[in-house]
């Protein structure tokens, strides 16, 4: 059963009682973000001068959360040093992190956009179908607003392949929009891990609408490849079908179909050979 938690004028649910006192002292706390499955719970919080952070923590029981806290606290420490390696003007910017008394917080700069999957906010059929749902606003911005966003995550995933990472768990729920800047962030790269390296869960974490079919395979390859198929899914989740992958729910031309089509291959020997060579073929076709 669910336990209510009172911090300042903000209540949240969680398994059990948690002792948030040293979040109390960095701010007045402006959201909370409690109901994500992956063990961590969420807050923005302002500043007396004005200045917004968000801090994800571990270390409580969330309400969706069937894990051992103890593997989100560890998994949440190890990301600290991917944010750093990965740093780039398109991921959310680490401020700075840190353990406290039951748990380990991470602090990362405010950006003012809208999560493409607010999942508990508008599960489907309403992320698709409601005016106010992020995602279903984002669909209603030309092709070209559309296309500068996804050249930003292309372009973000080019440097993480560089630097010798490879994308886990990237979905539209690690992107994040602002309707009035037209800027686009990546976030929550938190099981990107250096690569290539062997599938040994089966099923991965991640949405399966995002997945290649590698990611469902224990013992297969996780690389670039793999990658590749991830942009071309965000293509088409962004501008096509999603699963639907016809040229008929395509928005953006027969041109870049094709790159995005050759880009989900279920057969990886048929996709392009790295995110770099995707991203270069994406670019040709703008």
């Amino acid at each position: 059963m669910a336990v209510t938690v009172q911090l300042q004028n903000r209540a949240f649910e969680l398994q059990s009682f948690h002792d948030f006192a040293w979040l109390d002292s960095m701010g007045e706390i402006i959201a909370v973000f409690d109901q994500q499955d992956s063990g961590n719970i969420s807050f923005g919080i302002k500043q007396e001068d004005g200045q917004k952070t968000f801090v994800k923590y571990a270390g409580a029981e969330t309400v969706n959360y069937q894990g051992d806290v103890k593997e989100a606290i560890f998994r949440l420490q190890q990301a600290m040093t991917v944010y750093e390696d990965l740093m780039h003007p398109s991921l959310v910017k680490l401020v700075t992190h840190f353990a406290t008394k039951d748990g380990y917080a991470a602090v990362f700069e405010w950006f003012d956009g809208e999560n493409l999957h607010p999942h508990w906010s508008f599960p489907p059929p309403a992320k698709y179908t409601d005016p106010d749902s992020p995602y279903y606003q984002y669909r209603q911005l030309s092709i070209e607003q559309r296309l500068s966003a996804l050249d930003v995550i292309f372009s973000f995933h080019a440097a993480v392949e560089q630097r010798g990472y490879v994308a886990v768990d990237f979905y539209d729920g690690s992107i994040m929009y602002d309707f009035k800047l037209r800027s686009t962030r990546v976030c929550d790269i938190d099981l990107y891990r250096k690569g290539p390296f062997i599938n040994t869960m089966g099923r991965m974490w991640g949405s399966s609408r995002f997945m290649s079919p590698e990611e469902f395979e224990k013992g297969a390859v996780i690389d670039g490849i793999t990658n590749v198929f991830n942009m071309g899914a965000a293509a088409f989740a962004l501008l096509g079908g999603e699963l639907d992958r016809s040229l008929a729910k395509w928005e953006a031309g027969p041109e870049l179909y094709e790159v995005a089509l050759k880009a989900v291959e279920p057969e990886r020997q048929r996709r392009y050979s790295s995110v770099a060579e995707f991203n270069m073929a994406w670019k040709q076709r703008r």
